[in-house]
């Protein structure tokens, strides 16, 4: 019976997110929401100007229904989730969705004044902590535990410290996939595989509506890629990434295994890590450059790498980072 909702949850979020780009697109060119490329970008980025962003709003779509009927489907088919499930699911969707609506408003500002900024950092971290210590708070409501099971190692029980800690690491992941994106097609890419990992490991804990989020996410993922690889017709934006970010973040939570975060998403914190690098490094030698460009897929991009190379490359980072969190969970 999950077999039939998990094909169900696949086919709805890929069938309406490749769908919704061809009337999605023509509206966001028709109301001139285009894409402004960053100054001190790479030159040859200059013709990508223009290009239709908050494009993530397709895949939003697209999972959300997804999610939705698969709801439905599970109760329907009598597979009821426990509450605490449920919360893990709902809740997780819900906060995936408030970075989403973080990240619309981001872009339409940056859209609106033409530029490559939207809102400014206090407000966008004060806005992403807020919506993180929601999602964490329903946790806590539902019973979540405050132990890390820490691989060789055992739990270990962290009490309020726990939060602090998770606090902290989403708003990091979600940062940290929003860096990500910058070449056409490497966000999708990247992604697909920590949710795809995250959903398997949802077997092995019960939880049929979180691994039917992670599905459909991964499903999404795909069908976007149709639409953002190079010469992308769309971008997905703040929207988009950070959407993403929140979802991988609710899936790692939602199989009670945060710290498998860290090797499954592993390129996206290597791009975030590039450019905390790059300006600790600027301000010490007063003017000098570790990478050619941060985030680190822009360092390749100098370095001639076609934008198809560093999403293949990125992508085969990605999937060994998440079969790694994968194997780890399951021995």
């Amino acid at each position: 019976m999950e077999t039939i909702v998990y094909i169900v949850a696949i086919v709805i979020s890929f069938g309406l997110t490749f769908a919704s780009g061809k009337f999605l697109i023509p509206m966001l060119k028709k109301l001139h929401l285009g894409q402004t490329i960053r100054e001190d970008g790479p030159t040859w980025h200059k013709g990508k100007e223009g290009t239709p962003t908050m494009g993530g709003l397709m895949f939003i779509l697209g999972i959300t229904v997804a999610v939705a009927v698969s709801a439905i489907l599970l109760i329907v088919l009598g597979m009821e989730e426990t509450v605490y499930s449920m919360t893990k699911q709902i809740g997780g969707l819900l906060m995936a969705l408030c970075f989403g609506v973080i990240g619309f408003i981001d872009d339409y500002i940056s859209v609106k004044h033409k530029r490559n900024k939207g809102l400014g950092v206090i407000q966008k971290l004060s806005l992403q902590f807020l919506v993180a210590g929601a999602y964490l708070l329903s946790c806590a409501l539902a019973g979540t535990s405050t132990e890390i099971y820490i691989p060789m190692f055992g739990p270990v029980e962290l009490g309020f410290v726990y939060y602090i800690l998770a606090c902290g690491v989403i708003v990091g992941i979600v940062n940290a996939v929003n860096f990500t994106d910058g070449v056409d097609g490497l966000n999708s890419m990247v992604c697909f595989f920590p949710l795809l990992a995250f959903a398997f490991m949802s077997e092995y804990v019960g939880a049929s509506g979180v691994g039917v989020m992670g599905m459909a996410s991964a499903a999404a993922c795909l069908a976007f890629l149709l639409w953002n690889f190079h010469p992308a017709k769309v971008f997905m934006g703040d929207t988009g990434s950070l959407f993403l970010g929140g979802m991988i973040c609710a899936m790692a939570f939602g199989v009670e295994r945060p710290i498998l975060i860290f090797p499954a998403a592993i390129v996206p914190i290597i791009e975030i890590l590039s450019v905390v690098l790059q300006v600790v490094y600027f301000k010490s030698t007063h003017g000098k450059r570790l990478f050619k460009m941060s985030p680190i897929h822009h360092h390749f991009e100098m370095k001639g790498w076609k934008e198809e190379k560093i999403c293949i490359v990125f992508s085969m980072v990605s999937l060994l980072g998440s079969a790694v969190a994968y194997l780890i969970f399951i021995l």
